[in-house]
Protein backbone atom coordinates (compact mmCIF):
# COMPACT_ATOMS: atom_id res chain seq x y z
CA UNK A 1 0.00 0.00 0.00
CA UNK A 2 0.99 3.66 -0.18
CA UNK A 3 2.49 5.20 2.95
CA UNK A 4 -0.04 4.89 5.79
CA UNK A 5 -1.39 8.18 7.11
CA UNK A 6 -3.79 6.80 9.73
CA UNK A 7 -3.84 3.67 11.90
CA UNK A 8 -7.30 2.70 13.17
CA UNK A 9 -7.63 0.36 16.14
CA UNK A 10 -10.55 -1.72 17.26
CA UNK A 11 -10.94 -1.51 21.03
CA UNK A 12 -12.16 -4.74 22.66
CA UNK A 13 -9.66 -7.55 22.25
CA UNK A 14 -7.06 -5.31 20.60
CA UNK A 15 -6.44 -2.42 22.98
CA UNK A 16 -8.08 -3.81 26.11
CA UNK A 17 -8.63 -7.33 27.46
CA UNK A 18 -12.37 -6.83 27.84
CA UNK A 19 -13.94 -9.60 25.78
CA UNK A 20 -13.73 -12.43 28.37
CA UNK A 21 -15.32 -10.11 30.96
CA UNK A 22 -18.09 -9.08 28.59
CA UNK A 23 -18.83 -12.64 27.48
CA UNK A 24 -18.97 -13.95 31.05
CA UNK A 25 -21.15 -11.17 32.45
CA UNK A 26 -23.52 -11.29 29.46
CA UNK A 27 -23.92 -15.04 29.89
CA UNK A 28 -24.79 -14.54 33.56
CA UNK A 29 -27.34 -11.83 32.69
CA UNK A 30 -28.97 -14.06 30.07
CA UNK A 31 -28.97 -17.04 32.41
CA UNK A 32 -30.80 -14.89 34.94
CA UNK A 33 -33.45 -14.31 32.28
CA UNK A 34 -33.90 -18.04 31.75
CA UNK A 35 -31.65 -18.51 28.71
CA UNK A 36 -29.30 -21.50 28.82
CA UNK A 37 -25.98 -20.17 27.52
CA UNK A 38 -22.40 -20.62 28.66
CA UNK A 39 -19.69 -17.93 28.72
CA UNK A 40 -17.96 -19.78 25.89
CA UNK A 41 -21.09 -19.75 23.76
CA UNK A 42 -21.65 -16.10 24.59
CA UNK A 43 -18.11 -15.33 23.46
CA UNK A 44 -18.47 -17.23 20.19
CA UNK A 45 -21.88 -15.81 19.29
CA UNK A 46 -21.66 -12.19 20.36
CA UNK A 47 -18.02 -11.07 20.26
CA UNK A 48 -17.43 -8.38 17.64
CA UNK A 49 -21.10 -7.46 17.29
CA UNK A 50 -22.55 -4.04 18.00
CA UNK A 51 -24.91 -3.98 20.98
CA UNK A 52 -27.85 -3.35 18.67
CA UNK A 53 -27.08 -6.66 16.94
CA UNK A 54 -26.59 -8.47 20.25
CA UNK A 55 -30.00 -7.24 21.40
CA UNK A 56 -31.59 -8.38 18.15
CA UNK A 57 -30.01 -11.84 18.37
CA UNK A 58 -31.15 -12.23 21.97
CA UNK A 59 -34.71 -11.29 21.05
CA UNK A 60 -35.00 -13.16 17.75
CA UNK A 61 -32.89 -16.26 18.40
CA UNK A 62 -33.34 -16.74 22.13
CA UNK A 63 -36.78 -15.21 22.58
CA UNK A 64 -35.55 -12.80 25.23
CA UNK A 65 -38.29 -10.66 26.73
CA UNK A 66 -37.66 -7.37 28.54
CA UNK A 67 -34.47 -6.78 26.57
CA UNK A 68 -33.94 -3.30 28.02
CA UNK A 69 -34.17 -4.54 31.61
CA UNK A 70 -31.82 -7.46 31.03
CA UNK A 71 -29.25 -5.29 29.25
CA UNK A 72 -29.48 -2.64 31.95
CA UNK A 73 -28.56 -5.29 34.53
CA UNK A 74 -25.77 -6.53 32.27
CA UNK A 75 -24.32 -3.04 31.90
CA UNK A 76 -24.27 -2.55 35.67
CA UNK A 77 -22.44 -5.85 36.17
CA UNK A 78 -20.10 -5.29 33.21
CA UNK A 79 -19.05 -1.80 34.22
CA UNK A 80 -18.52 -2.85 37.84
CA UNK A 81 -16.27 -5.67 36.66
CA UNK A 82 -14.39 -3.32 34.34
CA UNK A 83 -13.70 -1.06 37.33
CA UNK A 84 -11.87 -3.79 39.23
CA UNK A 85 -10.33 -6.14 36.67
CA UNK A 86 -10.00 -4.57 33.22
CA UNK A 87 -6.47 -4.24 31.84
CA UNK A 88 -4.92 -3.10 28.56
CA UNK A 89 -3.67 -5.84 26.26
CA UNK A 90 -0.04 -6.61 27.02
CA UNK A 91 2.35 -4.14 25.39
CA UNK A 92 -0.37 -2.08 23.78
CA UNK A 93 0.10 1.11 25.82
CA UNK A 94 3.77 1.18 24.84
CA UNK A 95 3.03 0.45 21.19
CA UNK A 96 0.39 3.16 20.87
CA UNK A 97 2.54 5.69 22.70
CA UNK A 98 5.35 5.06 20.21
CA UNK A 99 3.35 5.42 17.01
CA UNK A 100 4.71 7.97 14.57
CA UNK A 101 1.52 8.41 12.53
CA UNK A 102 -2.00 9.61 13.48
CA UNK A 103 -4.22 7.05 15.17
CA UNK A 104 -7.79 6.59 16.36
CA UNK A 105 -10.22 4.05 17.80
CA UNK A 106 -13.16 2.61 15.84
CA UNK A 107 -15.37 0.40 18.00
CA UNK A 108 -18.77 -1.23 17.69
CA UNK A 109 -19.19 -0.55 21.41
CA UNK A 110 -21.37 2.30 22.61
CA UNK A 111 -19.58 5.45 23.68
CA UNK A 112 -20.78 4.87 27.26
CA UNK A 113 -19.09 1.48 27.26
CA UNK A 114 -15.92 2.94 25.74
CA UNK A 115 -15.78 5.48 28.55
CA UNK A 116 -16.36 2.73 31.15
CA UNK A 117 -13.68 0.48 29.65
CA UNK A 118 -11.00 2.18 27.58
CA UNK A 119 -11.57 5.31 29.64
CA UNK A 120 -10.21 3.52 32.71
CA UNK A 121 -6.85 2.87 31.10
CA UNK A 122 -3.77 4.86 30.13
CA UNK A 123 -4.78 4.36 26.49
CA UNK A 124 -7.65 6.86 26.59
CA UNK A 125 -5.49 10.02 26.67
CA UNK A 126 -3.28 8.59 23.92
CA UNK A 127 -6.27 8.57 21.56
CA UNK A 128 -8.68 11.23 22.83
CA UNK A 129 -10.58 12.92 21.31
CA UNK A 130 -10.30 10.51 18.36
CA UNK A 131 -12.35 7.67 19.86
CA UNK A 132 -15.24 6.74 17.58
CA UNK A 133 -18.26 4.56 18.35
CA UNK A 134 -20.55 2.90 15.84
CA UNK A 135 -23.29 5.02 17.41
CA UNK A 136 -21.99 7.84 15.21
CA UNK A 137 -22.87 6.11 11.93
CA UNK A 138 -25.90 4.38 10.37
CA UNK A 139 -24.37 0.89 10.34
CA UNK A 140 -21.79 -0.81 12.59
CA UNK A 141 -18.98 -3.07 11.42
CA UNK A 142 -18.91 -5.16 9.19
CA UNK A 143 -20.35 -2.27 7.16
CA UNK A 144 -17.63 0.25 6.20
CA UNK A 145 -19.47 3.27 7.65
CA UNK A 146 -17.45 3.66 10.87
CA UNK A 147 -14.06 3.30 9.23
CA UNK A 148 -14.97 5.76 6.48
CA UNK A 149 -16.13 8.13 9.24
CA UNK A 150 -12.66 7.87 10.80
CA UNK A 151 -10.89 8.51 7.51
CA UNK A 152 -13.08 11.54 6.85
CA UNK A 153 -12.37 12.94 10.32
CA UNK A 154 -8.65 12.94 9.51
CA UNK A 155 -9.12 13.92 5.84
CA UNK A 156 -7.18 10.81 4.83
CA UNK A 157 -8.05 8.64 1.79
CA UNK A 158 -9.21 5.16 2.87
CA UNK A 159 -6.42 3.61 0.81
CA UNK A 160 -3.92 5.32 3.13
CA UNK A 161 -5.44 3.77 6.29
CA UNK A 162 -4.60 0.63 8.26
CA UNK A 163 -7.24 -1.10 10.38
CA UNK A 164 -6.20 -3.40 13.26
CA UNK A 165 -9.00 -5.68 14.44
CA UNK A 166 -9.44 -9.03 16.18
CA UNK A 167 -12.86 -9.76 14.68
CA UNK A 168 -13.82 -10.95 11.19
CA UNK A 169 -16.44 -8.17 11.29
CA UNK A 170 -13.72 -5.54 11.57
CA UNK A 171 -11.54 -7.14 8.92
CA UNK A 172 -14.48 -7.29 6.52
CA UNK A 173 -15.29 -3.66 7.32
CA UNK A 174 -11.77 -2.61 6.39
CA UNK A 175 -11.98 -4.49 3.11
CA UNK A 176 -15.27 -2.84 2.24
CA UNK A 177 -13.81 0.57 3.09
CA UNK A 178 -10.75 0.00 0.87
CA UNK A 179 -8.32 -0.10 3.80
CA UNK A 180 -5.48 -2.49 4.62
CA UNK A 181 -6.64 -4.89 7.34
CA UNK A 182 -4.28 -6.31 9.95
CA UNK A 183 -5.66 -9.07 12.14
CA UNK A 184 -4.80 -9.21 15.84
CA UNK A 185 -4.81 -12.30 18.06
CA UNK A 186 -4.01 -12.29 21.76
CA UNK A 187 -0.81 -14.29 22.05
CA UNK A 188 -2.27 -16.02 25.13
CA UNK A 189 -5.63 -16.84 23.52
CA UNK A 190 -6.10 -20.64 23.58
CA UNK A 191 -8.63 -20.62 20.74
CA UNK A 192 -7.20 -22.38 17.70
CA UNK A 193 -7.92 -21.21 14.20
CA UNK A 194 -8.56 -17.60 15.21
CA UNK A 195 -5.79 -16.31 12.95
CA UNK A 196 -7.15 -18.41 10.09
CA UNK A 197 -10.61 -16.85 10.50
CA UNK A 198 -9.11 -13.36 10.26
CA UNK A 199 -7.06 -14.28 7.21
CA UNK A 200 -10.15 -15.77 5.56
CA UNK A 201 -12.02 -12.52 6.28
CA UNK A 202 -9.35 -10.59 4.37
CA UNK A 203 -6.55 -9.73 6.80
CA UNK A 204 -3.31 -9.07 4.90
CA UNK A 205 -1.32 -10.21 7.95
CA UNK A 206 -2.20 -11.42 11.44
CA UNK A 207 -0.23 -10.35 14.51
CA UNK A 208 -0.02 -12.49 17.64
CA UNK A 209 0.39 -9.92 20.36
CA UNK A 210 1.77 -6.39 20.47
CA UNK A 211 5.36 -7.26 19.59
CA UNK A 212 4.34 -8.91 16.32
CA UNK A 213 1.99 -6.03 15.59
CA UNK A 214 4.84 -3.56 16.07
CA UNK A 215 6.97 -5.51 13.61
CA UNK A 216 4.19 -5.52 11.02
CA UNK A 217 3.51 -1.80 11.42
CA UNK A 218 7.22 -1.02 11.24
CA UNK A 219 7.34 -2.76 7.88
CA UNK A 220 4.55 -0.49 6.62
CA UNK A 221 5.37 2.86 8.23
CA UNK A 222 8.59 4.42 6.92
CA UNK A 223 9.28 6.27 10.17
CA UNK A 224 8.81 3.08 12.15
CA UNK A 225 7.59 2.78 15.71
CA UNK A 226 9.70 3.89 18.63
CA UNK A 227 11.03 0.94 20.70
CA UNK A 228 8.67 0.58 23.64
CA UNK A 229 9.40 -0.03 27.30
CA UNK A 230 8.72 -3.64 28.18
CA UNK A 231 8.87 -4.71 24.51
CA UNK A 232 11.85 -5.95 22.58
CA UNK A 233 13.33 -3.36 20.26
CA UNK A 234 11.86 -3.70 16.78
CA UNK A 235 14.45 -2.95 14.07
CA UNK A 236 13.25 -1.02 11.03
CA UNK A 237 14.89 -1.60 7.69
Amino acid sequence: MTTPELIIFDCDGVLIDSEPIASRTLAVALQGAGIAITPGESHRIFTGNAESDIRRICAETYGLDEVDAVFSRWHASLYSEFAVSLKPMAGMVELVAGLSVPKCVASNSTFARLEASLGRTALWPLFAPHIFSAQAVPRPKPAPDLLLHCAKAFAVPPSHCIMVDDSPHGIASAGSAGMLAIGFVDENDPRRGRADLLAEAGAAQVARGAVELAKILNSLVPEGIAPAAGMEAVPHD
